[in-house]
């Protein structure tokens, strides 16, 4: 009989219809069975000796909130028995719902429960624990989850336990993980978690990838990357973190439209067995990025979201280094313009952020001066070293994408058309904060901020705290302002101020979209499980 590994995770939820992910023990035939009858089914494919299936669910009616069951050759194998949470259920927007989208980045797995959580309580299993005494009650619309699902290069003492079991710690690369098989356990460790697993049952969500989904600082440099391919097990890790990322996370970010017109999926799901097709994708993905687009575009009513990759689609190359690819930068100028006046809210979602505290962003701009020659090759030297000691690879390392961004986001808030906000999601830097930027001269019409969240279940050191708070300070902006000097670097085309934060805790950040109003909350998890609201402001007021 076929079991459920994994799963189900509700990726994709409109009107009407709807997909289910799930991982099997064997292949099957996997179905979801909706109450109202509405459903789907599909055969599992298989990577790598495991059983997927993502399964499109259709019939659902707008407006609704349907309890779904999973079947596996005909024998349910969702909801357990014994599950003490409430039914998983698909929600269907109408259209002249509230939008809420709640959103974080940075992850560990949380320990086996009455295991001692060496980084505090998780955000997320106090989400679930929230949804699950009032199932009927306020809940996302839809989860973004930016980066840092997994931890590819920090792994777990159970995790470690295993990897020993099948090979020798003291060899390349160590406790890290090194191939497919071992991403497959950083998922199960992930999303196995009980609270987790429902949460993810029954709200959708939208993943993006960051560094380390594949390995800290993961496309830094030019420089980093031929280190990289100079070891004998970086191949083998790039491949798998890219194959196991298309599985995992990224099949589930598409609609069910793209999902149709998607060539690799049709393939994968035709052959008996797809590891071989989907290897070969993550090759391409990995030494010819211009030919493969991670980012995507998700729409909810009058919201639209666009999911930005901005690590895999760089250019590295030092006289013209780039955040995107010239294929990415302008799909996200389309997909930014497209059809204006056709929504009220535009989220960009990047795992990065684009406003960062002003000593941090003058010092990646000084460092990336460096790096290209700026100053000689001695001090170009000196630049790579201090770029990858620091992380200093956010969107100010790459000045003119920087610029590239801001001018578009200018662009797409002004005039009669513009949205009433312009809202860049991001995560990454272990603390939250809200900053908005100002223009000189006319100003856009919108309401443009960057929004950062993160950490949902990770360490915030007390160096990060200390260190985020002084870069906002006036002594850190004339810090910045020498770092710039030295680095012949010039202002950035934008000034901002923090008009919120820093917060440090495990914490997720939800907006609520009606209409032209958007409303800002901040929650940050307890040590007795709650969801506590640390913040609250008005966004734009319609």
């Amino acid at each position: 009989m076929a079991g459920l590994r994994l799963g189900p995770l509700l990726r994709y939820a409109d009107g009407s219809s709807a997909t289910v992910w799930i991982e099997a023990g064997r292949p099957c035939a996997a179905e979801v069975r909706c109450a109202d009858g509405s459903g789907g089914t599909t055969r599992t494919f298989q990577v790598a000796g495991h059983h997927y299936a993502l399964i499109p669910v259709t019939g659902l009616t707008p407006g609704t909130a349907t309890p779904y069951e999973v079947f596996l050759d005909g024998t349910r194998a969702w909801p357990p028995d014994d599950s003490p949470f409430p039914p998983s259920a698909i929600r269907t927007p109408a259209g002249d719902d509230d939008v809420r989208v709640a959103f974080g980045s940075c992850r560990w797995a949380a320990p086996p429960a009455g295991e001692h959580d060496p980084v505090g309580p998780d955000a997320l299993d106090s989400l679930a624990a929230r949804i699950a005494a009032d199932p009927d009650g306020e809940r996302p619309d839809v989860l973004l989850l930016l980066g840092d699902q997994v931890y590819a290069d920090e792994t777990s003492d159970a995790t470690r336990r295993r990897i020993a079991g099948r090979r020798d710690l003291t060899e390349p690369p160590g406790s890290e993980v090194a191939d497919y098989e071992e991403y497959t356990w950083l998922y199960d460790e992930s999303w196995r978690d009980p609270e987790v697993r429902w949460l993810l049952s029954t709200v959708p969500s939208c993943m993006i990838f960051d560094d380390h989904d594949v390995i800290d600082d993961w496309n830094t440099s030019a420089s980093w990357v031929a280190d990289m391919r100079a070891t004998d097990w970086w191949r083998e890790r790039v491949l798998s973190g890219l194959m196991s990322y298309w599985v995992y996370q990224h099949l589930g970010n598409l609609s069910p439209a793209a999902l149709a017109a998607d060539p690799l999926y049709a393939a994968v799901r035709d052959t008996p067995d797809g590891t071989d097709l989907v290897r070969d994708f993550a090759c391409r993905a990995d030494t010819e990025p211009a030919g493969v687009r991670w980012s995507y575009r998700r729409d909810f009513g009058r919201v639209r979201l666009l999911m930005v990759d901005t690590r895999a689609a760089r250019v590295l190359a030092e006289d013209g280094r780039a955040m995107l690819d010239a294929g990415q930068a302008r799909w996200l100028r389309e997909q930014a313009l497209d059809t204006p006046g056709s929504y009220d809210h535009l989220l960009v979602g990047t795992s990065l952020p684009w406003l960062l505290p002003h000593l941090v962003h003058d010092a990646e701009g000084w460092n990336a001066a460096l790096c290209r020659g700026e100053r000689g090759a001695r001090w170009a030297r000196f630049g790579e070293k201090v770029r990858r000691a620091a992380d200093l690879e956010h969107w100010a390392a790459f000045p003119d994408s920087f610029a590239a961004l801001t001018r578009l986001l200018a662009e797409v808030g002004t005039g009669p058309q513009a949205p009433a906000s312009v809202l860049v999601l991001s995560g990454d830097v272990h603390h939250a904060y809200v900053a908005e930027p100002r223009w000189p001269g006319d100003v856009p019409d919108a309401r443009v901020l960057q929004l950062t969240c993160s950490p949902v279940h990770n360490s915030i050191p007390l160096s990060i705290r200390a260190g985020f708070r002084f870069g906002w300070s006036a002594l850190a902006r004339a810090l910045g302002r020498g770092f710039r000097r030295h680095g012949r670097s010039p202002r950035p085309p934008v000034g901002w101020r923090k008009t919120g934060g820093p917060w440090f805790g495990n914490q997720l950040m939800t907006l609520t979209l009606r209409g032209r109003s958007a409303w800002l909350r901040l929650h940050q998890a307890r040590a007795d499980g709650a969801l506590v609201l640390v913040e609250e402001s008005e966004l734009t007021s319609g």
